[in-house]
């Protein structure tokens, strides 16, 4: 059995701020009638007034997606007069039009953001993030090695840690937000909510360098 090499365990972290660069709402829309599958959002006249309002503003019809239709019936039998609420998907590629995109839903008395997920690059963050605590660690080990008198001969072992931090912000219902009339001249969206997000990527390693006998 190989018996374990001196080592020298050094331990560093970098922390990445990131800010959202798009974002999913998810609304639902209470419907005064049932119709499936994707001609929901055609059909559906509450769901297609929200859609056509959408796509007006300047989304596609694909950033639009029904994600699921829950009937409502006291009966228990399905009827042209039963009632549904429509889950959809709303997909904000430019962060830009969310004040806007936000309104919209706001302006339609049947629809209701219940929240807003937000995207991140965070793959070019976390990358930077190790680059930099391996950089750090290294940084130290190299000045341990040299208050101690021995030499640094390799890595044993490493291991990398990450972990998000992200604040949670309150999401208002749509039907709660303060409405007003749609006008491009006015500056600020009439919403209690924040249409801005980041969040910080914690990047930590532990690594074990082979040193030289003490």
């Amino acid at each position: 059995m190989t018996s374990k090499p001196d080592t020298i365990k050094i331990s560093a972290s970098q922390r990445e701020e990131i800010s959202a660069s798009h974002a999913d709402l998810f609304v639902t829309v209470k419907g005064s009638s049932v119709v499936s599958g994707d001609q929901a959002l055609k059909k559906a006249k509450e769901v297609s007034q929200l859609v056509e309002a959408l796509i007006s503003f300047g989304l596609s019809p694909e950033a639009v997606h029904l994600q699921g239709i829950h009937i409502e019936t006291s009966s228990g039998v399905l009827l042209k007069s039963s009632s549904a609420t429509y889950r959809l998907k709303v997909k904000c590629e430019n962060l830009d039009q969310l004040a806007e995109l936000l309104d919209i839903i706001a302006s339609q008395k049947n629809a209701t953001l219940e929240r807003i997920d937000w995207k991140y690059p965070e793959e070019a963050a976390r990358e930077r993030g190790l680059e930099a605590a391996l950089a750090k660690a290294k940084s130290k080990a190299d000045k341990i090695a040299r208050s101690l008198g021995v030499k640094l001969l390799g890595v044993y072992d490493l291991i990398e840690n990450i972990y998000d931090e992200e604040m949670p912000y309150p999401q208002f219902a749509a039907q709660a937000m303060p409405m007003r009339a749609m006008s491009k001249a006015a500056p600020e969206p009439s919403l209690g909510m924040d249409i801005q997000h980041s969040k910080t990527v914690h990047i930590g390693v532990d690594i074990w360098y082979r040193v030289s006998a003490f």
